[in-house]
């Protein structure tokens, strides 16, 4: 597959300073970052939409770019430092990548992919770039097309840039943006009065600078990441609940909860752990279904981590009702009161005080004892429709992480899920044998 760039060009919003608008000069409004943006991965992430013909025109997605920035201005700015030498936000509406592209081949029959290094050609690169929002749009010879974003995570989360492509692809067709994004951080995250804090933070989202072993997120000469694919029908879904099906009485595991308890035993199999080696699953909880303020539609970060501990022998030897329990119980745990608690310890001034830095390391690459597991299952992709449909498939982009796992809906409605699990090469094989042991092959191979 040749991807061709046919042009490559900064969008301002549509609205404001206007698209061909020069930089101002005057001191422009700043955001500062929240304790949530402070915490999560500083870097960019990438995804993919695919859809079926006919694609807009280059003009129409290009004008629809420009009034969706004019409502989500965040992603027309830059990062920078306020006046309090605070990091933020600038909105200086310095614009958007917006990358047209197109392929050499046809897209009927490739689908699903897995990300790959070369599926890397199919969204804007996440390196040396200084615009917090890069769109590319690349179509293929059959029609076909697909929106590859690449986003700066200190500015939003998934569920946001979610979100965000839904307003992209409501103003490229030309309908209101409904719900209009949230971008107002400094009332969303207010501080208890008094102070809170009722958890301990220090180890679980912060830690001491280098406080982790130096050689701890590097990889051994010679190890691949490859990402493996695995499907979930809705079949294989009801046998992991019936499997670890709690007594009588007690709620049922969740669909999550279930899937992750498998991925997370077969992981640890795979990786031939030492039995009294502790492993952490480490679950990403969103705090917009956990807290009740902010609203669904705020375009930024607040994700914290469930973190549920085991032996490796534990977990192996034990069913699996015994690791969905776990992971069950550590995510009850990440509720309200927890993120309070976060956004009072974080308010504190201790983390200045102490020096303390996000545990959440864009430079650690391999997790290993760990698993880290990022659910987009409830995600708006379904909403997202640039004129020609829902799209048909959605996909991360490739990163060289061990251990890292999104769980993705199948966007067919047939009630499928998709498990993209990170694993060094050496250790696909023993995990494939582990999963689908339990699971039927016609059920979980495509």
């Amino acid at each position: 597959m040749k991807i061709t760039v046919l042009s490559s060009k900064l969008v301002k919003p549509g609205c404001g300073s206007g698209a061909g608008a020069p930089p101002s000069t005057q001191q422009h409004e700043s955001i500062p970052l929240t304790m949530f943006d402070k915490v999560t991965f500083d870097q960019r992430i990438s995804a993919m939409n695919f859809f079926h013909p006919p694609a807009p025109s280059t003009a129409v997605l290009e004008t629809g770019l420009a009034n969706a920035l004019a409502t989500c201005r965040v992603w027309a700015g830059r990062l920078g430092v306020d006046s309090a030498g605070r990091r933020a936000i600038i909105l200086n509406d310095a614009g958007a990548r917006f990358v047209v592209a197109t392929a050499d081949v046809a897209l009927n029959g490739m689908l699903p992919l897995e990300p790959t290094p070369e599926t890397q050609s199919l969204h804007p690169s996440r390196h040396d770039v200084d615009e917090l929002l890069l769109v590319q749009v690349t179509q293929f010879t059959c029609g076909s097309y697909v929106v590859g974003y690449t986003l700066h995570h200190l500015v939003a989360d998934g569920h946001a840039m979610a979100t965000t492509m839904v307003a992209f692809g409501q103003a490229t067709r030309g309908a209101a943006i409904d719900p209009v994004p949230v971008i107002d951080r400094a009332s969303v995250f207010p501080p208890r009065s008094p102070l809170r804090v009722e958890f301990e933070h220090r180890g679980a989202e912060f830690k001491l600078p280098q406080s982790e072993n130096a050689c701890s997120g590097g990889s051994v000469a010679g190890d691949e990441v490859v990402v493996h694919r695995v499907r979930f029908t809705r079949a294989s879904i009801s046998s992991l609940k019936s499997m670890a099906a709690p007594p009588t009485g007690v709620r049922p595991f969740s669909t999550v909860q279930c899937v992750v308890a498998h991925l997370w035993r077969c992981i640890t199999a795979a990786r031939r752990l030492g039995g009294r080696e502790i492993t952490v699953a480490r679950v990403a909880v969103d705090g917009r279904a956990r807290m009740r303020h902010p609203p669904q539609e705020y375009i930024g970060n607040v994700v914290l981590w469930a973190r549920p501990a085991a032996t490796a022998m534990e977990l192996l030897e034990t069913p699996l009702a015994h690791a969905a329990e776990l992971v069950a119980r550590a995510v009850a745990r990440t509720d309200d009161r927890y993120f309070r608690s976060f956004i009072d310890f974080a308010s504190s001034g201790a983390v200045e005080a102490e020096r303390l830095a996000p545990t959440a390391d864009a430079a650690k690459m391999v997790l290993s004892p760990d698993v880290e597991v990022y659910s987009l299952l409830g995600f708006a992709f379904r909403n997202i429709d640039f004129g020609s449909g829902v799209p048909v498939f959605h996909m991360r982009g490739y990163v060289a992480e061990e251990g890292l796992v999104f769980l993705v809906p199948s966007l067919s409605g047939d009630g499928s899920v998709y498990a993209y699990v990170n694993l060094f090469r050496r250790d696909i094989d023993m995990f494939k044998d582990c999963c689908y042991s339990m699971l039927t092959e016609a059920d979980s191979r495509l």
